[in-house]
């Protein structure tokens, strides 16, 4: 019996590290570097995600609306966001062909919440919170769209999803496996591969930020907004949150591992946005942001 589920162990954890290295591969697109599309996402089905997607944004507007806290669409903030995503969208097939037939949306949510996002098939919606409390430029808002918008491209969710699953499932019967063979408590074994497997999902996690980070200043800098943006953002982000907790703790990278990530990819994103103002990064003038209060 235990040869039977060592077998059976084995092959599953050849499985997935058989998918880890096929998806361990890096494409370099104009200067900025991805994982190719993980081959994963066959296990979590594009149409199950958006549709889950659309019902998700659909019953958060719905919420907001009854309690009126989904801005109008006069709301002169609301405006705004919509013509910055008028001017982004346009750029975002180069990086997910289908997102040319996505169901673009953006909304915004009238509340204290420092928060935004872009769910699969192009729903975007902004709190109120981030634009007020973070004094956002139009530079700075477009930063924090295409951040989030390339999550949508990139499909992390979609291939977190996958991977979740293949991670819980790995847990288990690696519990099971050290369990059965060495006669090792079944709680503790898989309290431990539990931990580990959550540590796994962190890691893609922040990778997928760092990825976001440069997509989605990829795609505002075509569309003419400031990439040195980026930078300001997670500036002022520091000066708000002084409590984050340790990057090996979380799902998002420190601020200074990402601000030194942006000035990195700074000489490919500036000429695009030059390019777009039709002029040259020698003539393009200093980033001027705004102070929070």
């Amino acid at each position: 019996m235990k040869l039977k589920q060592l077998a059976v162990c084995l092959t599953l954890f050849a499985a997935t590290g058989l998918a880890t290295a096929q998806d361990a591969g890096v494409v370099v697109q104009d200067g900025i570097e991805v994982k190719p599309l993980s081959r994963m996402r066959v296990l979590a089905p594009e149409e199950q995600v958006n549709e889950a997607a659309r019902l998700q944004y659909t019953e958060m507007m719905s919420q907001a609306k009854e309690k009126g806290l989904l801005a109008p669409t006069s709301d002169p903030q609301l405006k705004r966001l919509r013509t910055i995503a008028q001017r982004i969208i346009p750029f975002t097939p180069r990086w997910n062909p289908v997102a040319s037939k996505w169901d673009w949306q953006v909304n915004l949510i009238q509340a204290d919440e420092v928060n935004a996002f872009c769910m699969p098939g192009g729903r975007i919606g902004f709190y109120t919170g981030i634009l007020t409390k973070l004094q956002l430029t139009d530079d700075e808002a477009a930063a924090i769209m295409g951040h989030e918008i390339a999550h949508a491209l990139r499909e992390h969710g979609r291939e977190r999803l996958a991977k979740s699953n293949v991670t819980a499932l790995g847990a288990r019967v690696g519990g099971a496996l050290l369990s059965g063979i060495f006669g090792v408590d079944p709680n503790l074994t898989a309290t431990a591969a539990n931990g580990l497997g959550s540590m796994l999902v962190l890691k893609f996690s922040r990778d997928e930020e760092r990825e976001a980070d440069l997509v989605g200043l990829d795609i505002s800098s075509r569309a003419g907004y400031d990439p040195r943006a980026g930078i300001a953002l997670w500036r002022k982000m520091a000066t708000l949150n002084q409590s984050a907790p340790m990057e090996i703790l979380s799902t998002h990278p420190g601020g200074d591992t990402r601000i030194k990530d942006m000035e990195a990819h700074m000489n490919v994103l500036l000429p695009l946005y030059a390019r777009a103002k039709k002029t040259t990064v020698a003539k393009l003038p200093a980033y001027k942001s705004t102070a929070l209060n």
